[in-house]
């Protein structure tokens, strides 16, 4: 039986991911940051698609194949799951979700990840959005949720930490070399967060609207007053 990578080659010879010219926003934060639920509130008011390289790679292990015994070897031991594996599972997806918009949580990791993407892809981010907050805080509510997640206990929270501060911070600060990254302090409430990500998405000219109507109007009345 093939495994979804194998799906994700084959999905990928009949269209090519780059020639739908999607908006890929990276979302990265440490685990326990709130990136899922901040997702959830842009998913339903700006109609972008939520990709959780978290979800997808548990998925992969659920189905059994040898890649999810592979990954659930590294999440085990808190390290991260080769570029190729999550790059596939992530492009099955874009091109099977009918949009063009996406959220991808959780990916890049590192930086060969983040090169790996853009080389594989051929697609660049319109931004990264990153939830900072304390590692305090975010073991706190780790440790708080009853998901029955495998990985929710404190030593592998721990470990996650430690990875994520080695290898994503470069991420994240190469693409604030590039003006790409977009800072949520997301130690707040959870609707205080929101307020701050959605004037994030939300239309820079939406408050601009009427000003090519009243523009022309006004172009209107200097010709006439011209030609009186």
């Amino acid at each position: 039986m093939g495994t979804v990578v194998d799906a994700a080659a084959k999905k990928e010879a009949n269209g090519s991911l780059a020639d739908l010219n999607p908006t890929v926003v990276f979302v990265l934060g440490g685990p326990g940051s709130g990136k899922g639920t901040q997702c959830a509130n842009i998913v339903q008011h700006f109609g972008y698609t939520h990709l959780s390289a978290g979800d997808l790679l548990r998925a992969e292990i659920k189905s059994g194949s040898e890649n999810g015994t592979m990954i659930s070897n590294m999440i085990k031991e808190g390290k991260i799951v080769p570029s190729e594996v999550t790059i596939k599972l992530l492009q099955r997806a874009m091109l099977e979700s009918g949009n063009d918009k996406f959220l991808i949580d959780g990916f890049p990791r590192n930086e060969e990840n983040r090169a790996a993407f853009e080389a594989v892809t051929k697609i660049e981010p319109s931004f990264v959005l990153f939830f900072d907050c304390s590692e305090e805080e975010m073991e706190r509510r780790l440790l708080g949720r009853n998901q029955g997640r495998e990985d929710d206990n404190i030593e592998t929270i721990r470990k996650r930490f430690k990875v994520f501060l080695e290898s994503s911070l470069p991420v994240i600060e190469y693409y604030n070399s590039k003006g790409k990254v977009r800072k949520i302090d997301a130690g707040r409430p959870v609707e205080e967060v929101y307020e701050s990500v959605k004037a994030i998405f939300a239309p820079k000219n939406e408050k601009l609207t009427k000003c090519p109507f009243s523009l022309s109007l006004m172009l209107t009345f200097s010709i006439l007053c011209l030609l009186r």
